[in-house]
């Protein structure tokens, strides 16, 4: 997999560095790398010389030897001063820390590194995450590798190419994280929901503040009930409200609901009025009654369009898949007539009027009906979703057959 100019980066811990002229610099403590670039550079090397530690220029510098024989050689010893942006410090970062394996979707962690020293300089191009990586940064690699030959067998190697892992747990500021995690744009919101829940609360909030308000919304709803409610602790109001907006108001008003009633105040007071006032509607229900799962995102169309418009205004609108079970016809006042189902839409012709192909027996619920008393007509019309109105008979919402039943089988 790799050249013969490969190393570990525990085997280069404590070697020399020469200044050509001048004799020992120090010895090596750690390396900075620039993530920026698909192949990272090390670009400064931290040494140290009996109690004191100094940054300096690895540019150029060059090796020699082999093994841990070798000797780190430099014509002139520059110091360098902070690091610089997008500049990481491979055993703080990412030694034992955790990273994410793209390929298969889950954390790992660094035990060890691989770089390689070429004619330009030295890069970091794998990461160690087996059992052999720790044994190795603990001296004892050989011993157990020995051990294991007698019975035939070797400590499996582990190792992951740099551009087949993301890092995530990133404690420094000065790492740009809105191109670090760039890999994970083509996780499954479920996905990154896992990574989210086995990181620790800084990384968790560095990783979800660096994801934009639609890919957060997404994710965040994957979460576990704790998860959301820790985020949204740690996370800026800004950036939770921007986030909350994103979502369906019914999603947002669960997790609000799990919040303590000074935090969940103040982001319904940073979100649009729009977007807050429908979560605070919702808000307001008792627990098991219809309107306290209802979603208020649905479409509803007048009887006298045709289905060609219908499809037309479908398209422009791109709603949600769980939103697109039905649309609804309603009356100039906005009381519920009907119900269309898609498959009626897209078999029928455009020239139709979807007064032509309603179902008007479909009986709507109230938002103030008991969630257990509706279970009977759930089973008995096998619908997806059902609207749901008001006392006067104003539609405010549909309710999801799938939430009905987990609320109510979760309660018995």
């Amino acid at each position: 997999m790799f050249t013969k100019t490969a190393f570990y980066f525990s085997d280069i811990l404590g070697v020399k560095v020469l200044e050509e002229g001048f004799g020992v610099v120090g010895r090596i403590r750690d390396f900075y790398a620039d993530v920026s670039s698909p192949r990272p550079r090390i670009v400064a090397a931290v040494v140290r010389r009996g109690k004191q530690e100094r940054t300096i220029d690895f540019a150029p510098c060059r090796m020699s030897g082999v093994g841990r024989k070798r000797v780190i050689v430099v014509p002139e010893a520059r110091d360098l001063t902070a690091p610089a942006e997008n500049h990481l410090s491979l055993a703080r970062n990412l030694l034992d820390r955790q990273i994410v394996d793209v390929d298969g979707r889950k954390l790992v962690r660094v035990n060890d590194l691989v770089l390689d020293s070429a004619a330009l300089g030295a890069f970091l191009v794998a990461v160690d995450v087996g059992i052999e990586g720790l044994l190795r940064r603990l001296g004892v690699a050989c011993f157990f590798n020995a051990a294991f030959r007698l019975f035939g067998k070797r400590l499996p190697p582990r190792l992951i190419l740099w551009s087949e892992v993301e890092a995530v747990d990133f404690p420094s500021s000065h790492i740009k994280l809105s191109t670090a995690y760039s890999k994970l744009g083509t996780f499954h919101p479920s996905e990154l929901a896992d990574i989210l829940e086995d990181l620790d609360r800084h990384s968790q909030v560095a990783l979800f503040s660096a994801l934009d308000e639609e890919r957060a919304a997404d994710v965040l709803e994957e979460l576990k009930p704790v998860a959301q409610v820790g985020l949204l602790e740690n996370l800026s109001e800004e950036k939770a409200a921007d986030v909350l907006e994103r979502m369906p108001a019914d999603e947002v008003a669960d997790i609000l609901d799990e919040l303590k009633r000074e935090k969940a105040e103040r982001l319904l007071d940073e979100m649009e009025t729009k977007s807050s006032a429908e979560v605070r509607n919702l808000m307001l229900y008792p627990d098991n009654v219809v309107g306290s799962l209802m979603s208020t995102d649905y479409i509803f169309f007048n009887q006298s369009m045709t289905v060609g418009d219908a499809l037309l205004e479908l398209r422009k609108l791109k709603p949600e898949a769980e939103t697109i079970y039905y649309v609804y016809v309603l009356d100039a006042r906005g009381r519920y007539v009907a119900t269309v189902s898609l498959r009626d839409i897209v078999v029928s012709e455009f020239d139709t009027r979807l007064g032509e192909i309603m179902n008007s027996g479909v009986p709507p619920f109230k938002d103030r009906d008991d969630l257990f008393s509706i279970a009977d007509l759930v089973l008995k019309y096998k619908l997806h979703a059902v609207p749901v109105v008001n006392d006067d008979a104003r539609m405010v919402g549909t309710i999801v057959i799938e939430d009905v039943l987990e609320h109510v089988m979760g309660k018995r």
